[in-house]
């Protein structure tokens, strides 16, 4: 089997087996997803929802976050 058919046989088995691919964090954007994937690293998805909304409230993109001290 050629590398190029390995990849290809990996790519159609997670199509067939989880053909949606989902997330509990809950986001509005791109840059939200961004924030929570980064933030659950350290802890539960269910923490980060509870915690975003107030830090994306103060901080609504990444300028924001960047002037942020």
């Amino acid at each position: 089997m050629t590398r190029k058919e390995r990849y290809n046989y990996i790519l159609d088995y997670f199509r067939d087996e989880m053909p949606k691919v989902t997330t509990e964090l809950e986001f509005a954007s791109a840059y939200q997803l961004l924030v929570a994937t980064l933030l659950s690293a350290q802890c539960t998805d269910k923490r980060i929802n509870q915690v975003t909304p107030a830090l994306f409230k103060r901080y609504p993109s990444a300028k924001e976050m960047a002037e942020a001290t």
